[in-house]
């Protein structure tokens, strides 16, 4: 498919450069010197600056999915289980996607997909300390030396997890807690739960960062907007926002 120069450009140098580079004659696409408002096919065409190759930039996606329970974070299941990837559109697929940590089998919530590799590997690195919010159904009420342990971090499996934010927001025999963490260890908070006695009966993720699930439906998704990237890159990752963003 041909796109305007200036876009496949945008690999190298900024909209404004690349312009005044094709006005310049610098730019050749088959070995003919192209004009300002040309296009070509990235695919098929060759198309040089200066006599060097000039492969276009991937498109960064960045997408938020509502996970329902029952759906697996991997591209392929041996089992053949339904995958998240199953919920985009063929077109969307396409896209090299992949996910950025997971919500296991048996919980649901928001989860994030992208083809930014350095974006995925920052955000789930330890040190960056992404902050994740869990609303979770859990069997009885934690009274308040359970909550206070499980704020002052819990021996799970011979490691102390760190401090972390839990609130009760519905009490009764079913009680409803909101949990807020900035590790990623393995069914974590289901293994903070099981450790204070109040095992977890349903798991949903509201929010990564600032990123919030909102309104938006079990097996729904949508592009995060570029404002959103940019905020969370900015905020969390403090790495230079891609130039597609600006």
């Amino acid at each position: 498919m041909e796109i305007r120069l200036q876009k496949i450009l945008a690999a190298v140098a900024s909209r404004r450069k690349a312009e005044a580079y094709i006005a310049e004659g610098r730019v050749t696409v088959n070995g003919v010197t192209a004009a300002v408002g040309a296009k070509a096919d990235p695919d098929k065409d060759e198309i040089l600056l200066d006599g060097q190759t000039v492969r276009p930039q991937e498109e960064m996606i960045y997408i938020m999915l509502h996970k329902p329970e029952g759906v697996v974070t991997t591209a392929n299941d041996p089992q053949g289980r339904q995958t998240v990837f199953d919920l985009l559109p063929e077109e969307v697929r396409k896209s090299r996607l992949f996910s950025v940590g997971r919500l296991d089998y048996d919980s649901s919530g928001l989860l994030l997909l992208t083809n930014d590799g350095e974006f995925a590997q920052q955000l789930t690195h330890p040190s960056r300390e992404v902050k994740k919010t869990y609303i979770a159904r859990v069997n009885g009420t934690p009274d308040n030396a359970s909550l206070s342990a499980f704020r002052s971090g819990l021996d799970i499996e011979g490691k102390k997890t760190a401090p972390c934010e839990i609130t009760v927001t519905k009490k009764g025999p079913n009680a409803q807690i909101r949990i807020t963490i900035h590790e990623g260890r393995n069914r974590q908070v289901r293994k903070m739960c099981e450790k204070i006695g109040h095992p977890v009966l349903s798991l949903k993720r509201v929010a990564v960062g600032g990123i919030n699930l909102g309104g938006l439906p079990k097996g729904g998704w949508r592009y995060l907007a570029s404002r959103e990237v940019t905020r969370f890159i900015s905020h969390h990752l403090h790495r230079i926002v891609p130039q597609q963003l600006l």
